[in-house]
C-alpha cells in the first residue's frame, strides 16, 4: 500500500490568512481599532475553503442598487466616476488575491435596488437602467472578475412587485423580531438609525413637517431592514459557500465583512448616495453633490455628468 503524504495545514492556512490580510485594510467599521485576522474567524474559514479546494474566492457584495433620488447628493440616475472608482477597486483588490492564491477571486455585485425601490422611492424603471448601465461599465472596462446578480436571475419576468412579495414572504423576518433585535442589539439599532438618516435625507419632494417625516422614514427603515435581511438570505442560499462582503459598518467578527470602496468622511457612505470630488492630489473622496460642486468643477464623460475636480 503507497504511503499517502498528508496535506500541508500550514501553507494553506497562511494563504487564507495572507488573503484577508489583503481585505483588512478597507474593513468598514465603526469600532474604534483595527482587529488582526485571527478576529475574523467566519471569514477564514470561507476563504480557506476555496483556498483548499484551489478555486477562485468568491465575495457576494449587496449593494449598488441605484442612485439616490434626492438631486442634491447625486449627480443623476446613472451610475458615474463613484461606481466606476468602487468597481475598479473591487477588481483591482481581486487581482492582488490572485498573486497570492493563484486562482485568484471574483465579487458577485448583488444589486439589490428592485429589492426596496418601492420603500426608497426609486420607480423600477429606473433600477433597470441603473443596473444594466451598471453592467456595462464592467463590460466595457474589461472587470472580467465582477459579475452582477439581481432579481431577474432569480424570478425571471415576474413583475417587480410580485419580485419583492415572493422575497419578503420567503425569507423577510417579522416587525415584531426586527423591533425586538433594535430594542436588544447596539449594532442593529445603529444600522436603523443609520438607514432612517439616510431615507431623511434622500427625501428631495417631502411637503409635510420635519416631524412627520422622520417618523414616516422610521416606518420605512423597518421595511428597508426586512427587505435587506431577506435579500442576504436569498444571496445566501443561491450562493452558499461565499464570503459575504456588506457596504454597511460591521462589527469585528461578524459573518458580514463591511468594506470600504472609497475614501469618504462617513463610514456610511456610498457612491450611489454621493458624487465623486478629484482633489488637486490626485486623490478621490465622495460627499454630497452640493457640497462638491463648491469645491470643484463638474466633468462630463461619455456626454453625462461624471465627477468634480478641483482646481
Amino acid at each position: 500500500m503507497p504511503l499517502t503524504t498528508a496535506p500541508d495545514t500550514r501553507s494553506t492556512s497562511s494563504i487564507s490568512a495572507a488573503v484577508l490580510d489583503l481585505l483588512l485594510p478597507h474593513h468598514r467599521t465603526t469600532d474604534p481599532a483595527p482587529a488582526p485576522a485571527e478576529s475574523f474567524p467566519h471569514q477564514l474559514r470561507r476563504i480557506d475553503h476555496f483556498v483548499r479546494a484551489d478555486e477562485p474566492v468568491v465575495l457576494t457584495l449587496p449593494g449598488f442598487p441605484c442612485k439616490s433620488p434626492n438631486p442634491a447628493k447625486v449627480l443623476g440616475h446613472l451610475p458615474d466616476q463613484g461606481e466606476r472608482l468602487s468597481l475598479t477597486f473591487l477588481h483591482r483588490l481581486c487581482g492582488e488575491i490572485e498573486r497570492i492564491h493563484a486562482p485568484g477571486a471574483r465579487v458577485i455585485i448583488c444589486s439589490d435596488g428592485h429589492v426596496f425601490g418601492d420603500l426608497i422611492h426609486v420607480p423600477d424603471d429606473r433600477v433597470d437602467a441603473y443596473s444594466d448601465a451598471l453592467r456595462a461599465l464592467i463590460r466595457d472596462a474589461d472587470l472580467h472578475r465582477l459579475t452582477v446578480f439581481d432579481l431577474r436571475d432569480v424570478l425571471g419576468d415576474r413583475s417587480h412587485d410580485a419580485k419583492r412579495a415572493h422575497v419578503h414572504e420567503q425569507y423577510a423576518p417579522t416587525p415584531e423580531a426586527l423591533r425586538a433585535e433594535v430594542r436588544s442589539e447596539n449594532h442593529t439599532l445603529a444600522l436603523y438609525r443609520g438607514i432612517t438618516r439616510f431615507l431623511v435625507d434622500d427625501t428631495a419632494d417631502f411637503t409635510g413637517t420635519r416631524s412627520a417625516l422622520q417618523r414616516e422614514c422610521r416606518r420605512r427603515a423597518y421595511g428597508v431592514i426586512q427587505r435587506s435581511r431577506a435579500w442576504g438570505a436569498l444571496i445566501a442560499e443561491h450562493h452558499p459557500r461565499a464570503v459575504r462582503l456588506s457596504i454597511h459598518p460591521q462589527p469585528v467578527g461578524d459573518p458580514k465583512f463591511g468594506i470600504r470602496l472609497l475614501d469618504a468622511p462617513d463610514a456610511w457612505t456610498t457612491p450611489w448616495h454621493s458624487a465623486a470630488l478629484r482633489r488637486t492630489d490626485g486623490t478621490w473622496t465622495l460627499m454630497p453633490r452640493a457640497r462638491a460642486e463648491r469645491l470643484g468643477r463638474l466633468v462630463h464623460r461619455d456626454g453625462r455628468p461624471s465627477h468634480f475636480e478641483q482646481g
